[in-house]
């Protein structure tokens, strides 16, 4: 791990409808981690707040897919979820993982990309063997005028042995990492947006087919015109974009994979890279590991 921006973290999907999507996730052959409800700072420095999130994981060691419910629409929202639903809901983030949070801060700020709102601290409670302890990451999000495709943030975590417990980490289907996320956007704004994240990942892309990829130590970000959607998911639905269209995993068995998913009664369809099912409106991928 770097100090700045070095791998992807986490993906992120928000939805009223937490239940189904968790239970989806569950027969797609993902072990959860058990209900956990966010605390958040509402001001800069502040006391931790109940929010009005709880989320469920997907844990592979160190990158992770959320899946978040809205269980209180009447609670704090200081990142701004409740707005995001209002266009769609499903797959509306990524995070990027680094070491310093104050590093991060000092860069995308002086990129003019950070929010304004500095360095977050969230914590929830983990159930561990030992009983209840606290999860505690700090957080850098950016301006979401400049990221209209969702929530995009680099988060530092201070406690990762809480959230990558071993229980969680033996997933049914095979899945060792979260390994990438793709981002739709128009053909004529391509340019544009990977100027954008080369900024935000310090980094450049290259080109993988229609793809412009950004290579991190541990997982990849993609972008790619609306044009080339049905080549890359074939069948699936579009969004008017920008929107995150899908997350990968790495898998150890595709064939097992595809096998133990479709047992559950769920479709999949092929993709240039392995197969992908349809999660709430956005493709989860699966790849070889």
């Amino acid at each position: 791990m770097t100090m700045d921006t070095d791998y992807l973290d986490h993906s992120v999907t928000i939805t009223r409808d937490y239940g189904a999507v968790w239970q989806l996730y569950d027969r797609l052959g993902f072990t959860l981690s058990p209900p956990s409800r966010h605390r958040v700072t509402v001001t800069a420095g502040g006391p931790m707040v109940p929010s009005c999130t709880a989320n469920r994981c997907a844990y592979f060691g160190e990158s992770f897919i959320e899946l978040i419910g809205i269980v209180d629409e009447q609670a704090p929202d200081p990142w701004r979820v409740l707005p995001l639903l209002e266009r769609y809901e499903g797959l509306r983030g990524v995070s990027f993982g680094l070491g310093d949070s104050e590093t991060a801060l000092r860069r995308l700020r002086a990129a003019d990309l950070e929010s304004g709102a500095g360095i977050t601290r969230l914590e929830r409670p983990v159930d561990t063997p030992d009983g209840s302890r606290t999860m505690r990451a700090r957080a850098v999000h950016l301006d979401r005028a400049k990221t209209p495709e969702g929530i995009v943030h680099a988060a530092e975590h201070l406690t990762p042995e809480l959230v990558h417990q071993p229980r969680y980490l033996d997933h049914p289907n095979g899945a060792r990492r979260l390994d990438g996320v793709l981002l739709v956007v128009a053909d004529d704004e391509l340019d544009g947006y990977v100027d954008r994240y080369a900024a935000i990942l310090a980094r450049s892309a290259t080109e993988d087919g229609p793809r412009r990829v950004f290579a991190l130590r541990s997982g990849r970000m993609e972008i790619a015109p609306a044009s080339a959607l049905e080549a890359l998911l074939p069948g699936m639905t579009a969004t008017a974009p920008p929107f995150f269209a899908a997350h990968a995993v790495a898998v150890d068995d595709l064939g097992a994979a595809r096998r133990l998913v479709e047992s559950g009664g769920i479709a999949t369809r092929s993709a240039p890279d392995g197969f992908f099912a349809d999660a709430h409106g956005a493709a989860v991928v699966f790849r070889e590991a």
